[in-house]
């Protein structure tokens, strides 16, 4: 046997086993090569045994991460190797899937191996494992599953990479007589293997002989219900409906044969299953994610073969039921109220035939009184239940803010289907991995979504928002339009479960992958309430809704509403006139808008009108959320709206309010900084908790460059340079993570099981992942996220405060202060966006940037506009403001364009100019930020 790496050579073993199944003659015994960790042999006590089954063309060499976890959180790990795969017998018999489970039992038989026992598999050895884990429950006590299938629908063909595999003249070619069908398979790994691990994973089979197992397990796949193995597929199938153990699903979505259609059928069939999707993981996830740890916190979450009366010495978990839940109900509060009870309420009260919902368009403006709007939103349920879709139904809404979508939504939330909801502003590709994830049972959209959903093959039926000629909707695969819900005349109303799921909204994707984040419908009830309470709406109110959070709230609040001539999803298409027409056509006195959409209202408000001036200064109460937004700017802003207090709100997609403040109250706090209030300055000010709200801070531990941070679970103080301790305190002037605690912070995140335990492990608090801190008068200031904090040997640096100071200076537009090298000994950066090195960025409205950097990589093929760094003055002068603030800065660099986040055109992606610093600073080819 060649050297494994990663696998301690005492492991391997082999063991002579009688078989028992059909597929040989009887006496027949088989040796089979296998992988075991040893844990217990020295009578040391175990927690029970993990029987990890490998697919095909791997072998038990998969399994090596978690035999090497399981030996030190106390479980012996077995890995077998199939037979006639890895370094198992070769029968000279063909095996089917009926062979292959009884196989395993012969295995674990011989072996003696007794409970708790979790199955792992994966591949094809996921549907053996299931199928033992399905006939041999007394010693059963969990099942882990990664990239498999357990039943293949006959309308659809299978995967077209096993079609491939499986053609005539190309099958023996492909998988015995070359190694063409292994190499692929460990090509898909997300980064590509290491060469000693990929010709480990070879070793096995380096003759066509060696490989007839792997032709075998090819030709075995049942295709169709003709297929000699779709039998006891489907009686397997069938079989795992009733398991009652913990389930846990590790998938890779980029895998091109098992894709996300049969993990929806897996949580089908399980449905109190956890799942993890790892965002950029492939087929073999084990090589592209870290699945054992997971894999372990999850066995100690779910106190997995610990006896009941002991598993209050584990973590606490959620409890089955959901595939992230938490493990509390919620704190008894105010009687449950649909968060569309006050619409209906409205729609046969007095005030029934007042205007409820307007939006604003080129072509003119269109409202809905409260009775047209309640009879809209009745119509479309009944159209939504005659198709089938109800309690749990996911419905994936692509829709322009604006009434078609708020009837909708408030369709979908009246028969108790789930709306999903994602950012066109997250692009193509982002919004397609959304969409995706959410797995949603039906897609309803403009026809550019449709156009979308048919060219990236999303999941669910297709309802168009439009009316498509009888082409178009052939073309587009579209069951119904808008148009035929509201056709519909039956009742169709749900009783509402308060806590059962009620929306999936997905962030941002300004921090990583967008997250899907589950809301039920208490939650998105007390949202409700948290804010009308925080903001004093309710009916009688009229808001412009020009930005996305708020459009939909409206009818909840009992409030009037308009959405403003502009794309929501691109705040910077919002202008002053469109504003004022918005706000002029219901007479509003509030307005929301994002930082983005102000600074283009500020740039376009030289083409006001008089009565445009004249709408803007009825408003009484503006508030800007999404992203930080400037003392500068707000008080242009008040220049547009004399009459009315400016408040800024924090919060995010997992909890949309947490605090809250006003411009004179932000002068207040920097007034107090500057004067030495114990806690204050260095950040940004964002005010006190809200209505029902708690905020808490986890200090940050001091660096130690020694120790490093492989972010497994809670950190004692000291553990990590920079890393939250978990321990809550309220405490003024103490730098960390944001903690809230609230009843309409989420329940979790969807399919992201370990992201949610992160999230929640100083529990009650859900973790913001920003970093700040409380001063002495309780006020909440941010200073950045925690994966941007610095850790230079004098200490921890939080960037915000810093880069706030640095945009006074001169001609400085935006600054990003990064840390450039190992953490504990990190160099301070500052990068800068200034006039001089060319930026196309004006101070009011930034045009939004891609990610790819396009605008930047045109602007840096010009000489005198490329990145360099900075002259000497600005230099001294960004040196000296480092030094006032107690940082020495290791250089000052002058660039283009900083990138930012594409909705919110605000926040800065520090991540990327400090990977962009090291390069740029080591002399290496930069490129473009």
């Amino acid at each position: 046997m060649v050297a494994l790496p990663g696998v301690d050579p005492s492991w391997s073993a082999y063991l002579d086993v009688p078989s028992t199944s059909g597929a040989d003659a009887p006496g027949t015994h088989h040796r089979w090569h296998y992988l075991d960790n040893g844990a217990g042999a020295d009578g040391a006590p175990v927690r029970g045994t993990l029987l990890c089954v490998h697919g095909n063309p791997t072998w038990s060499y998969l399994w090596r991460t978690y035999l090497a976890a399981g030996l030190a959180e106390g479980w012996r790990v077995v890995a077998v190797d199939q037979l006639d795969m890895g370094y198992s017998a070769r029968t000279g018999v063909f095996r089917r899937l009926e062979h292959r489970i009884t196989d395993l039992e012969d295995f674990v038989a011989a072996l003696g191996l007794h409970g708790p026992v979790v199955t792992v598999g994966h591949d094809w050895g996921g549907v053996v494992s299931l199928g033992y884990a399905e006939r041999n429950r007394a010693d059963l006590v969990g099942v882990i599953l990664t990239n498999t299938a357990i039943h293949q629908d006959p309308a659809r063909s299978i995967p077209a990479p096993l079609r491939l595999a499986l053609a005539p003249g190309v099958h023996g070619m492909g998988t015995r007589t070359t190694t063409a069908f292994l190499d692929v398979t460990l090509a898909l790994a997300r980064p590509a293997l290491d060469p000693s691990v990929r010709r480990a994973f070879r070793a096995p089979y380096r003759t066509p002989q060696d490989r007839r197992g792997i032709a075998n397990f090819v030709s075995d796949i049942p295709a169709d219900p003709s297929h000699p193995s779709h039998a006891a597929l489907t009686t397997t199938a069938e079989g795992i409906r009733t398991l009652d153990v913990p389930v846990l699903m590790m998938w890779g979505p980029h895998d091109p044969v098992f894709s996300d259609t049969y993990l929806e059928d897996l949580a089908q069939r399980l449905p109190h299953a956890d799942i993890h999707r790892f965002e950029h993981a492939s087929h073999l996830v084990q090589e592209d994610a870290d699945t054992a740890a997971t894999a372990m916190e999850w066995l100690a979450a779910r106190s997995v073969a610990v006896p009941t009366g002991d598993a209050g010495t584990t973590a606490s978990a959620p409890t089955a039921g959901s595939d992230e839940g938490s493990d509390e109900g919620p704190d008894e509060g105010p009687a449950f109220s649909p968060l569309g009870r006050r619409l209906r309420d409205l729609a046969s009260g007095p005030d029934s035939g007042t205007t409820a919902v307007a939006e604003i368009t080129p072509s003119g403006a269109r409202t809905l009184s409260w009775k047209d709007l309640d009879d809209d939103v009745a119509a479309v349920a009944a159209g939504l239940t005659a198709l089938g879709y109800g309690p749990g139904s996911r419905v994936s809404l692509l829709v322009p803010p604006g009434i078609d979508l708020t009837v909708l939504i408030y369709a979908c939330l009246r028969i108790g289907a789930i709306i999903v909801v994602a950012d066109a502003g997250l692009g193509a590709r982002g919004l397609s991995r959304a969409v995706r994830s959410s797995a949603p049972d039906v897609v309803i959209g403009i026809e550019r979504a449709l156009l979308a959903a048919r060219a990236f093959r999303w999941p669910g039926r297709r309802i168009s928002a439009t009316s498509l000629t009888a082409a178009r909707r052939r073309a587009l695969r579209v069951d119904a339009s808008l148009g035929d819900l509201r056709a519909a005349r039956a009742t169709a109303d749900a009783e509402v479960q308060p806590d059962a799921d009620a929306a999936i909204l997905f962030t941002s994707g300004s921090t990583g992958p967008a997250k899907g984040v589950v809301y039920t419908h208490r939650q998105l009830s007390a949202m409700r309430d948290t804010v009308g309470a925080t903001l004093g709406l309710g009916p009688g109110t009229s808001l412009v809704a020009g930005f996305a959070p708020f459009a939909l709230l409206g009818p909840a609040l009992g409030a009037t509403s308009v959405t403003p001539d502009m794309d929501v999803t691109a705040p910077r298409t919002l202008t002053a006139q469109a504003l004022a027409d918005a706000a002029a056509a219901i007479d509003a006195t509030v307005v929301f808008a994002s930082p983005a959409a102000l600074r283009n209202v500020i740039a376009t408000s030289g083409a006001l009108s008089e009565d445009g001036r004249t709408a803007l200064g009825r408003i009484s109460l503006l508030l800007s959320a999404g992203a930080p937004i400037p003392v500068p700017l707000l008080e242009e802003v008040q220049a547009l709206v004399p009459a009315a207090a400016l408040h800024t709100p924090y919060g995010m997609t997992e909890s949309l309010l947490v605090a809250d403040t006003d411009l004179d109250g932000i002068r207040r706090a920097a007034a107090a900084g500057a004067g030495g209030l114990d806690g204050a300055g260095n950040g940004v000010c964002v005010g006190r908790p809200v209505h029902g709200a708690a905020v808490a801070i986890s200090p940050l531990a001091a660096a130690d460059p020694d120790v490093q941070d492989h972010g497994d679970g809670p950190r004692p103080p000291g553990s990590a340079p920079g890393a939250a301790t978990g321990e809550p305190t309220t405490a003024p002037g103490v730098t960390g993570e944001i903690l809230v605690d609230a009843p309409h912070v989420k329940d979790r995140y969807f399919r992201l099981w370990r992201t949610q335990q992160e999230s929640v492990r100083t529990h009650p608090w859900h973790r913001t992942g920003d970093v700040g801190h409380l001063d002495a008068e309780g006020r909440l200031w941010v200073e950045g996220r925690l994966g941007h904090v610095i850790t230079s040997a004098a200490g921890i640096l939080t960037p915000v405060g810093l880069e706030q100071a640095l945009e006074i200076l001169g001609d400085v537009r935006l600054a990003a202060v990064v840390g450039v090298g190992p953490a504990g000994t990190q160099a301070v950066v500052a990068v800068l966006e200034t006039a001089a090195s060319g930026s196309v960025a004006a101070a009011a409205g930034r045009p939004v940037r891609r990610r790819a950097g396009a605008a930047a990589a045109s602007l840096l093929r010009r000489p005198e506009q490329r990145a360099r760094l900075a002259a000497p003055a600005l230099a001294a002068a960004a040196r000296e403001v480092a030094r006032q603030r107690g940082v020495d800065l290791a250089a000052v660099v002058e660039v283009p364009a900083l990138p930012v986040d594409i909705r919110h055109n605000a926040k800065i992606d520090r991540a990327r100019v400090a990977a962009w610093s090291s390069r740029f600073l080591s002399g290496g080819r930069a490129g473009p930020l």
